[in-house]
């Protein structure tokens, strides 16, 4: 499967013209999207970002980005579940000298599962895990 991942961290660069990356993360995001990459993110990284966005731009910037990324062809929605959660928690607590959140290691399990490499996000924790961040 041609994937790219994208974090909260992506997300809400791509959404807020402010953020430093946003031009960046703007992008590597229509540079995957004209290849036909589809981008993959998870429920729990939808629960970040829409709190993210709620909180730094309101309510309005919440719904359009929930608007434009829930029904699109463009993305593909990962459910964390129970077992995926349950590998998450190994990382999680096995992972003691990182202070990893524990949707980054939902994220990490799900990114492995499908053999993804590539991430957007301007998070270092993809990085220390040996993935490549976009922008780079």
């Amino acid at each position: 499967m041609k994937g790219l991942f994208v974090d909260t961290a992506g997300w809400m660069a791509c959404a807020d013209a402010a953020d430093p990356a946003h031009d960046s993360a703007c992008k590597a995001r229509d540079t995957a999207l004209e290849a036909g990459t589809l981008l993959i993110t998870t429920d729990y990284v939808m629960d970040e970002t829409l709190t993210l966005l709620r909180m730094r731009l309101g309510l309005p910037a919440a719904k359009t980005w929930w608007e434009q990324v829930e029904g699109s062809s463009r993305v593909r929605w990962e459910w964390v579940g129970l077992e995926r959660a349950e590998k998450a928690r190994k990382t999680f607590f096995r992972c003691r000298e990182k202070s990893y959140s524990f949707t980054d290691c939902t994220s990490f399990v799900i990114m492995q599962e499908l053999r993804l490499k590539e991430a957007i996000t301007t998070g270092h924790h993809f990085r220390q895990m040996g993935f490549q961040l976009l922008p780079r």
